[in-house]
């Protein structure tokens, strides 16, 4: 534009000197004023824009590096915030199923104390004992109340014991009974009824569990084992040990629900036990 301005002068200058009036040589210089005071606000217009332009570009750079941090917090954050709800979701559970084995806890030790007081005047005559052995109940009986030396019969002193305590069994609801019979380990002479004590020992309990199921403890809750001379309470080093190793247990097996689950087979442990536990149920 400032080409066609000094073209114009030029021009202006040559229509002068052809000899045109001074009229109209103001005329053109107020022109060529006119178009220079409108190329310099265009100037400064473009100037202005352009200062417009680089300032968005320099926000948009801004504006982006913002969005792309936030967009990095947001995605973190989800992910905390997914790991904090299922690290509460895990504890909820925990917590619900420490407090199902407490209430089955509290539910058992109530058992077991009613038990023992319905049995305290049997256990204050000698006639049996309550215990507890790897958190099952028992009952232990004397064989010697039960049966003669070397029989599987009941006495009828242990008939009237075994009334009793079906009457405090058949009031414990959907809980299996192990009725487990014991020997020491004096072996049983040559030409008896029994091969070893083994077959004594399995005899005797066979015959407990049929009198429990003829005085209203439900069959189908019990279950017979006999174990011989291989589970004595204590040594068979005395005759009074020997005695005490001579024994019938009810063994008051825990519900499925009782059962730890599999995880806890990850660290087991073994608790301490003051006398060996019968083995698992056979199938009634």
């Amino acid at each position: 534009m400032t080409r066609g301005l000094v073209g114009l002068s030029v021009a202006v200058m040559l229509v002068l000197g052809c000899g045109h009036g001074e009229a109209e040589w103001q005329g053109k210089l107020r022109e060529i004023s006119t178009l220079q005071g409108q190329l310099r606000d265009l100037t400064g217009e473009r100037d202005h824009l352009r200062e417009q332009f680089e300032g968005m570009q320099a926000s948009n750079t801004t504006m982006a590096r913002r969005l792309e941090e936030l967009g990095q917090n947001v995605s973190q954050l989800q992910a905390q915030g997914q790991q904090q709800a299922t690290a509460l979701t895990e504890a909820q559970q925990r917590e619900a199923e420490l407090r199902r084995r407490q209430q089955l806890a509290e539910a058992r030790l109530s058992t077991y104390r009613n038990m023992v007081a319905q049995f305290q005047s049997m256990i204050s005559a000698g006639q049996l004992r309550v215990r507890t052995v790897r958190g099952r109940m028992v009952i232990e009986m004397p064989a010697g109340i039960l049966f003669d030396s070397g029989r599987a019969e009941l006495r009828a002193e242990g008939q009237q014991v075994l009334r009793q305590v079906a009457a405090v069994l058949s009031q414990i609801r959907e809980r299996d009974f192990l009725v487990a019979g014991h020997t020491d380990n004096v072996q049983l002479g040559r030409g008896g009824r029994f091969s070893d004590n083994w077959d004594l020992s399995a005899a005797r309990a066979l015959n407990v569990v049929r009198f429990l199921a003829t005085n209203n403890v439900a069959a189908v809750h019990l279950g017979g084992a006999g174990y011989g001379e291989f589970q004595p309470a204590l040594p068979n080093d005395t005759d009074v040990n020997r005695a005490q190793n001579r024994r019938v247990e009810i063994i008051l097996m825990p519900n499925i629900e009782e059962l730890p689950d599999l995880s806890s087979l990850d660290n087991p442990t073994a608790p301490a036990t003051p006398a060996p536990a019968p083995a698992p149920a056979p199938a009634h």
